[in-house]
C-alpha cells in the first residue's frame, strides 16, 4: 500500500497554502487591474484592500506551508477566501456555478483550509 510522506491533513494544509502563491504573484504583477476589480466589488479604496489581501495571503502561504502558527495562517486564508466569494458575488451576482463566475471555488477552498486546521 502507498504511504504518504506526511499525514493527509498536513498535506492538505500545505497544498491549500501553496495554492495562494499564484494568487499573490498575480495581484502583485497586475496591481492596477486587481485594484480595479476590488473597487468594482465595492471594496474601496482598492489599493488598501489589495495590500491587505497580499499581506494576508503571504501570511497564509508561510504559515500553512511551513506549519508556523497554522491556525492563524488558516484564519488569514479563510478571511481572504470568504472576501473573494463576496467580491465574486458582488461583481457577477448570486450565481453558484463556476461557468457563471460563481463563488463556489473560494468557498470550497476556505472549507478545505478549515479542515486542514482541525
Amino acid at each position: 500500500m502507498f504511504e504518504l510522506p506526511v499525514p493527509p491533513q498536513d498535506l492538505l494544509r500545505i497544498l491549500c497554502g501553496i495554492w495562494f502563491v499564484p494568487h499573490v504573484v498575480g495581484k502583485i504583477r497586475n496591481f492596477t487591474k486587481a485594484t480595479a476589480s476590488f473597487e468594482a466589488a465595492g471594496l474601496k479604496p482598492g489599493r488598501v484592500f489589495i495590500v491587505l489581501t497580499i499581506a494576508l495571503e503571504v501570511t497564509a502561504v508561510v504559515g500553512m506551508v511551513f506549519n508556523i502558527y497554522p491556525k492563524v495562517a488558516t484564519g488569514c486564508a479563510v478571511i481572504v477566501l470568504l472576501g473573494a466569494a463576496y467580491a465574486v458575488m458582488r461583481i457577477n451576482g448570486p450565481k453558484w456555478r463556476w461557468q457563471l463566475m460563481g463563488p463556489e471555488f473560494p468557498i470550497f477552498w476556505a472549507l478545505a483550509c478549515l479542515v486542514s486546521a482541525l
